[in-house]
C-alpha cells in the first residue's frame, strides 16, 4: 500500500503537466524542522546546546551576511563576540580559492567527471577542502549540480559534472565526502534547474519595465528523475549546505520556493543542513524565511546597498510574531549542525587572506575603508596537489580519434600551432575573473574560478619534451597568420594544433558571449586554423580545450586529421597533462561526459537568449530527454556518443552474470514528526534589540539591531496557510532519511561482467552499465553504474554494479513516491552509451 498526505496528492496532481507558460508549483508549509539522526545526531545535539545560549540578535546575526565586502570572504555571516565566535566565511569556488594567493587551481568539475574515477573525485574534493581549511574558510561554495547541462551552450556547464544525473550524483557525492572529510562544509549548488546564464536575474527594459528572471517550468517526474537526482546524492553524502539558484521554478524564485525548499529538499530528501541564497538572489524577507531559506548572502539586498531583507527586518519579524521562534531556531540550528558535523570547532583557523586585496596590509572592512591592519598572511596551502592536478588532467583527456598517430615516440620534428597552446603574454591571471580568451584555456570565467599559482602551457611542456628527445621544435601562436603556420609545418613529422571554446558566468561578456556561448564553434578562428593545417599536412593532431561540446564532425571525417583529443579545462598543470597523453606516459582512459552532435539542432534543447515578455517562461517540454537520452529517443547519430573514449590498448567484454537479491518490500515512510522545538528564550522587549548606546556602525555593514519600533504584525491571513504551524506534521512516504526513503537504496540486483585487456599495454577501461526501464516514456537506456578498471595486458578484471530499488524506479506523480513499473527491464554493459556489447534481463 502507498502512503501519502493529502497535500502530497494535490501537489503531485498539479505538477504532472507543469511544462507551460505560467505554470506554478503548489505551496508546501511549514518549513520542516531539523531532526538529527543519520550521521547528524551528535552535531545536532551540540548545535542545540550552542543555540540555546544565544540571544535573538545573535541568532539573527548567524543567518544574515554582513554585506558585500563587509569582511574578508565572498560571504561573511555575522559574529557572536560574547561567545568568541567569529562569523562564518563562505567562499568560492569549485576549482580553488577565489582571490587568494599560494593556492591551487584544479581541473573543472567536467574534467573530474571525465575520469569516471570515484577515487580521483574524492581525492580532488579532499585536496580542495584541505586548501580551503588552510585559508580559514568555513564553507566552500561547491560542488555544482546545476547547471546539469541541459543546453550545450550554457555558460556554467563546466563547473558541474555531466548532463547525466547519475554521473553528476557520483561526482557531487564523492567531492562532498572529500571536502567535508578535510574539515570544511561543502555547498551543493545551484539548486535547482539553473541551466543558463541569460536572464537569470531580474532586469529593466529600456522603457523602465521590470523583467523578471526566467521561470523554468517543468513537471514533477522530470524534476525527480533528472534534476533532483544528483542533489539527493549530495544529501545522502551528508552535505552541510545547499545554495538555491537565481532563476524561478514554476514561477516562484528559488530562494522562496516552498515546493523546492520545504517539500522536496527538506522534507522528501530529509536535508538536515542549511539553505543559503546565491548572492542577492533573495527577493523577500518573511516569505523566504517561511519557505525554507536559512541564510542570506551577501546579506544586503543589492551589491553594497547597506539594507537587507533580513538583519533588522528579521529581528522585527520575530518580535512581532510574523516569523515564529521555532523557524528562526531551526535556521540557526541547521547552520551550527553543519559546522559541528565537519569538525569546524577543532579544524577552524582564523581567515588569513582577504578576497578584496592582495596586499599584506589593508582594510578589514573594505567597503567602508575601516579597520586598517594586516589582512593577508600569505599562507601556502598547495602541498603536493600539483601531482593530483596533473593526474586528473591526464585522466580526463578524452581520445576521440586516433589513426595510429599517437602516442608520439621521439619524432624527428613537430610543430605546435595555435594561441591555445601558448601563454597569455600578460600572465595567466591578467584578466579579472578570467574574463578573456587569450592564450591556453585551462578554466572558464566568472565566480567559479581561482587564481593560477602558475600555468604550464602546452607549448612549455611540449618544448621541454622535444628538447629531452632531441626533436626539432617549432611553434606559432597566431590563429590568423596562415603564412607563418604553413612555413612552420613544412618538413615536420607531426603538427599539433590547439584550439578552444570558452564560457562562464553571465555578469561578464567575453567576445560578445554573455556567459552562455553564442554558438558551438571554436573561438578565435579555431575551426579555420585546424582546416588550414589539415589541408597541408597529412599528420595533423588536434587538441581541444573547451567548456563542452563543439561541432567536430568535419575533424572526425578529415583524412589528414589523424588524432583528435578533448582536454577540457585541466587547471594549472595543463601542458604537462596533455604531454603525458600525447607521448604515452599515460594511457588515455577518459570517456566523454556529454554527447557530441553533428549540428546544434541535434541536441533538441538550447539557451533561451531573448525574453519576449516581462515574465520569461522557459518550458522544459523535453522532460528527461536531454543529451544522449534525446539522441537515442530521436535516433540521431552523433559524432561521438556519451561515454565514448579510446585507449592505446583494447578491451573485450564477456560473461555477464546477474544475481537477484531479496531485500524485502518497499515500505513508505509513515507517522508524524515531533513538534517544532525552540532553544533558549526570546527577549520580546524591543529596546533590547536597539543599537547599544555609543555603538559605532561600520558603513554599509548589515546589523541585526532595530533603528526604530518594530512594525506590528499585519493580517495573519496574508501568510500561506500552515506556514507558522509548529505542531507535529505527517511524514512523507518518499522521505524519512537523507536522500529519500531508506528502502530506495536496497540492493535488488548485482550485475557482473568480465573485462579483458586484449592489447599490448596496461590500460584503464571505464566499464559502463545502462538500464532500460521498459516503459513507453522511458529513455532507451540510462546510465546506472560504472567503474575504472586498471588491467595489465592479457589480464582480466571483474566489473560489478549493485542496482538499487531507486535505479529501477520511476517517480509516480499521483502517489508522490517511487514505483518499480511492471514493464520488462534489461541491463546493458559496454564501452559507451552506444557500444553496449552485453545485455541481460532482470527477472
Amino acid at each position: 500500500m502507498l502512503w501519502f498526505s493529502s497535500l502530497a496528492l494535490v501537489a503531485g496532481c498539479s505538477l504532472v503537466h507543469a511544462q507551460n507558460d505560467g505554470d506554478v508549483s503548489p505551496p508546501s508549509y511549514p518549513s520542516p524542522w531539523m531532526r538529527g539522526g543519520d550521521g547528524w545526531q551528535d552535531a545536532y545535539t551540540r548545535a542545540q546546546e550552542f543555540v540555546s545560549q544565544l540571544t535573538l540578535l545573535e541568532k539573527i546575526n548567524l543567518t544574515t551576511g554582513v554585506g558585500w565586502q563587509g569582511e574578508p570572504c565572498m560571504g561573511n555571516s555575522g559574529s557572536i563576540p560574547r561567545l568568541g565566535f567569529a562569523g562564518l566565511c563562505l567562499h568560492d569556488s569549485p576549482v580553488g580559492i577565489r582571490y587568494a594567493d599560494l593556492s591551487s587551481l584544479f581541473p573543472s568539475g567536467m574534467n573530474a567527471a571525465a575520469t569516471w574515477s570515484r577515487r580521483l573525485l574524492e581525492q580532488r574534493g579532499y585536496a580542495l577542502g584541505s586548501e580551503f581549511k588552510g585559508k580559514g574558510v568555513d564553507v566552500q561554495l561547491g560542488p555544482v549540480g546545476g547547471a546539469l547541462g541541459r543546453a550545450p551552450a550554457a555558460g556554467r556547464n563546466w563547473e558541474g559534472f555531466s548532463p547525466d544525473p547519475i554521473l553528476t550524483g557520483v561526482g557531487m557525492a564523492e567531492t562532498i565526502k572529500g571536502i567535508q572529510d578535510a574539515g570544511v562544509i561543502a555547498n551543493a549548488k545551484h539548486y535547482i534547474v539553473n541551466e543558463q546564464e541569460r536572464n537569470r536575474d531580474p532586469s529593466w527594459s529600456e522603457n523602465g519595465t521590470r523583467i523578471e528572471a526566467y521561470s523554468v517550468n517543468l513537471d514533477d517526474q522530470t524534476i525527480h528523475e533528472l534534476y533532483l537526482w544528483p542533489f539527493a546524492d549530495a544529501v545522502r553524502a551528508g552535505v552541510g549546505s545547499v545554495m538555491c539558484s537565481y532563476n524561478q521554478i514554476n514561477n516562484s524564485y528559488g530562494s522562496q520556493n516552498s515546493w523546492t525548499l520545504n517539500y522536496l529538499l527538506k522534507n522528501e530528501l530529509d536535508f538536515q543542513g542549511f539553505v543559503v541564497s546565491d548572492w542577492w538572489s533573495q527577493h523577500s524577507g518573511v516569505a523566504s524565511a517561511l519557505a525554507g531559506l536559512d541564510m542570506t548572502m551577501a546579506g544586503d539586498q543589492g551589491l553594497a546597498s547597506g539594507n537587507s531583507y533580513w538583519g533588522a527586518n528579521l529581528t522585527a519579524a520575530v518580535l512581532n510574531g510574523t516569523v515564529p521562534q521555532w523557524r528562526l531556531d531551526d535556521m540557526v540550528t541547521r547552520i551550527m549542525s553543519a559546522y559541528y558535523k565537519v569538525g569546524r570547532d577543532t579544524a577552524r583557523v582564523p581567515v588569513n587572506f582577504n578576497a578584496w586585496s592582495n596586499q599584506t596590509f589593508g582594510y578589514l572592512h573594505p567597503q567602508a575603508s575601516e579597520g586598517y591592519q594586516q589582512i593577508n598572511y600569505h599562507v601556502n596551502v598547495q602541498a603536493d596537489h600539483a601531482n593530483l592536478i596533473r593526474e586528473i588532467g591526464g585522466a580526463s583527456t578524452v581520445l576521440l580519434k586516433n589513426n595510429g598517430a599517437l602516442p608520439l615516440s621521439k619524432p624527428k620534428s613537430i610543430a605546435v600551432i595555435g594561441d591555445d597552446a601558448h601563454d597569455n603574454p600578460g600572465g595567466p591571471n591578467s584578466c579579472p575573473e578570467k574574463g578573456c580568451n587569450i592564450g591556453t584555456l585551462a578554466v572558464g570565467w566568472g565566480s567559479g574560478v581561482a587564481d593560477f599559482p602558475y600555468l604550464i602551457s602546452p607549448n612549455t611542456a611540449l618544448k621541454a619534451q622535444a628538447a629531452a628527445d632531441g626533436t626539432r621544435y617549432v611553434n606559432v601562436s597566431s590563429n590568423y597568420d596562415f603564412a607563418a603556420v604553413t612555413n612552420a609545418t613544412i618538413g615536420t613529422d607531426a603538427v599539433i594544433v590547439f584550439a578552444n571554446a570558452n564560457s562562464g558566468e553571465g555578469y561578464l561578456n567575453v567576445d560578445g558571449n554573455q556567459g552562455d556561448r553564442n554558438n558551438l564553434t571554436l573561438w578565435a578562428n579555431g575551426d579555420a586554423l585546424i582546416e588550414h593545417v589539415a589541408s597541408i599536412h597529412p599528420n595533423t593532431i588536434v587538441v581541444l580545450h573547451t567548456v563542452g561540446a563543439v561541432l567536430v564532425e568535419k575533424f572526425k571525417q578529415h583524412p589528414n586529421i589523424t588524432a583528435l583529443l578533448w582536454a577540457g579545462l585541466p587547471g594549472q598543470e595543463s601542458g604537462n597533462a596533455i604531454t603525458d597523453i600525447l607521448y604515452g606516459k599515460r594511457n588515455p582512459s577518459a570517456k566523454s561526459v556529454f554527447t557530441w552532435g553533428k549540428k546544434r539542432e541535434d541536441w533538441g534543447t538550447d539557451v533561451y537568449y531573448t525574453p519576449p515578455s516581462p515574465r520569461p517562461q522557459v518550458n522544459y517540454r523535453e522532460g528527461v530527454f536531454i543529451d544522449y537520452r534525446h539522441f537515442d529517443k530521436q535516433a540521431i547519430e552523433p559524432s561521438y556518443e556519451f561515454g565514448f573514449g579510446l585507449s592505446y590498448t583494447t578491451f573485450e567484454y564477456s560473461d555477464l552474470v546477474i544475481t537477484k537479491s531479496y531485500a524485502g518490500s518497499y515500505e513508505p515512510n509513515t507517522g508524524m514528526t515531533t513538534a517544532a522545538p525552540t532553544f533558549g528564550e526570546i527577549d520580546f522587549n524591543e529596546t533590547s534589540a536597539a543599537f547599544p548606546p555609543g555603538f559605532h556602525a561600520v558603513k554599509l555593514y548589515v546589523y541585526p539591531y532595530l533603528s526604530g519600533p518594530a512594525p506590528r504584525n499585519g493580517d495573519n491571513a496574508s501568510w500561506p496557510q500552515g506556514s507558522r504551524d509548529g505542531t507535529p506534521q505527517p511524514k512523507l512516504a518518499a522521505g524519512g532519511s537523507p536522500g529519500g526513503n531508506a528502502k530506495l537504496y536496497d540492493v535488488l540486483y548485482t550485475v557482473q561482467a568480465t573485462v579483458t585487456n586484449t592489447g599490448e599495454v596496461e590500460g584503464t577501461e571505464i566499464a559502463q552499465l545502462y538500464i532500460s526501464l521498459g516503459g513507453p516514456n522511458d529513455p532507451v537506456t540510462a546510465l546506472r553504474g560504472f567503474d575504472d578498471l586498471l588491467i595489465a595486458p592479457g589480464q582480466s578484471a571483474t566489473f560489478e554494479v549493485k542496482l538499487t530499488r531507486r535505479d529501477l524506479s520511476n517517480w509516480d506523480t499521483v502517489s508522490q513516491n517511487w514505483v518499480v513499473s511492471p514493464h520488462p527491464k534489461k541491463v546493458f554493459v559496454g564501452r559507451s552509451s552506444r557500444d553496449l556489447v552485453l545485455e541481460g534481463a532482470l527477472e
